[in-house]
């Protein structure tokens, strides 16, 4: 079975060759951090400190996994914490969130057997947390033969994910065995693990930890982006977030309609591409447009605060300017991607806005929409859309005590449902309190013990 994964994995990457060296050449992706993916790590400090190996996918994970981090260096300060990420953004995400609560910050190896065994040598962990739900067959299987626990964090299936897994049912059940536990963030998620063939002792609701990490608080980096562009009215600025290929347009459109009303004349807006490799793209369709706009990866200038437009084309920033708006869109989710993260603004108090498709989010979509704390656009044309988008935003603009009750019922639901955290680090002490202790001790986590013993 792992034989026939192997093979696989081996021919998709032969096969994605000529599309990893044009990702390469035009955006530099793939190219950082090729031998570490290669199993070729840092020599850390050598140290006989337990290690404690965090992986996180990209930029949503790794800002999910700020509170665990923070948290998991004040309850554990002799361990080392390593952090790894699979793309580039989320690397350097990493290398910024977690430089003085991580000992390294390094790229996931290629899931081979050798790529694999390489990597745990060189980090030797004590105990291995998969952010979300990234299931690594290799990584997990010889994570058990060295008799390293392995825990989901954070997990969580979406609709799509849960599809695909149950057309290769066996197989994920064979790698959910090599699990220490799956600590999942609804009870949705849970059953579905344990629909795919987790044990149910071994799996646990913890919550979302990204409630944990959006406190409201205005930073050094908040109050330079306030002051370059002249943000200092929340109630004239709109913040297009983590947009897709064609929502850029369609906001632009949506504008260009709220703008031509003359109380909203003065209203700007700000689009932060989800991808690195779509800013110049986005560049282009904002130059076509007719608005006066501006890059924040651009020198500062005299037009940066008075232009129409402001493109956040930089990474790892866009959390600091939710404090700045009094009104989000949430990209992902008009194309059909499955949306982004909506927490963070909505634990700004911001009034959050998202198309249709949020399947990713699904959970908490539906806890925002019960507690009328979101607005979710039906899913309609791309004209239809347009349309749609600039009669939701107008109406709010209009009308700031509907649009602030708005933003006070999300940021109250995001303060109700923190505490996934320290669930987290509860229900993680029995496998994490290990190496402290010099003979064996009763475990309060069930089926830990017995894991490697199966």
């Amino acid at each position: 079975m792992y034989f026939v994964y192997s093979l696989l994995l081996a021919i998709g990457f032969v096969v994605l060759i000529p599309r990893f060296l044009l990702d390469a050449i035009n955006n530099g992706k793939y190219v950082s951090g090729f031998g570490e993916r290669l199993g070729n790590l840092p020599v850390f400090a050598a140290s006989a400190n337990p290690r404690i190996w965090i992986h996180c996918v990209s930029v949503g994970e790794t800002q999910a996994a700020r509170p665990l981090i923070k948290l998991l260096r004040q309850r554990y300060p002799s361990y080392r914490l390593l952090v790894s990420t699979t793309t580039l953004t989320g690397q350097k995400v990493a290398r910024e969130a977690f430089r003085d609560e991580a000992d390294g910050v390094f790229y996931f190896p290629f899931d081979w057997a050798w790529t694999i065994r390489r990597a745990l040598k060189r980090i030797n962990p004590t105990a291995v947390l998969i952010m979300e739900t990234e299931l690594w067959p290799r990584l997990l299987h010889e994570c058990r033969k060295r008799r390293i626990p392995v825990s989901i964090v954070n997990g969580r299936i979406s609709n799509n994910s849960f599809r695909r897994y149950l057309w290769i049912r066996r197989f994920i059940t064979r790698i959910l065995k090599d699990l220490t536990c799956a600590l999942m963030q609804s009870e949705q998620d849970a059953e579905r693990i344990r629909r795919l063939g987790m044990d149910r002792e071994r799996t646990f609701i913890t919550g979302n930890l990204k409630f944990d990490g959006h406190e409201s608080v205005a930073d050094a980096l908040t109050l330079e982006l306030r002051e370059r562009f002249d943000f200092a009215n929340p109630d004239r600025l709109i913040i297009a977030a983590s947009t897709h290929d064609p929502e850029e347009e369609l906001l632009i459109a949506a504008f260009r309609k709220v703008r031509a009303t003359p109380d909203h004349a003065n209203v700007r807006l700000l689009i932060a591409p989800r991808h690195p490799e779509r800013f110049s793209e986005v560049a282009t369709i904002l130059a076509r447009s007719g608005f006066s706009f501006t890059r924040r990866s651009q020198a500062p200038s005299a037009g940066d605060r008075r232009c129409d437009v402001v493109l956040l084309d930089s990474v790892g920033e866009l959390r600091a300017l939710y404090p700045l708006a009094n009104l989000v869109f949430v990209g992902g989710s008009i194309a059909h991607s499955g949306g982004h993260n909506v927490l963070e603004p909505a634990a700004h108090g911001a009034a959050v806005i998202t198309g249709a498709h949020t399947s990713n989010f699904s959970a908490i979509i539906s806890a925002l929409l019960d507690a009328r704390a979101i607005i979710q656009l039906p899913d309609l044309s791309r004209d239809a859309i347009s349309e749609e988008l600039a009669t939701t935003f107008s109406a709010l603009l209009a009308d700031k005590a509907a649009r602030h009750a708005l933003g006070e019922r999300a940021r109250a639901l995001c303060a109700s449902n923190r505490g996934a955290t320290q669930r987290t680090i509860e229900l993680l002490e029995s496998i994490l309190d290990a190496p402290q202790k010099s003979e064996a001790t009763p475990s309060a986590f069930t089926g830990h013990a017995a894991l490697f013993s199966k």
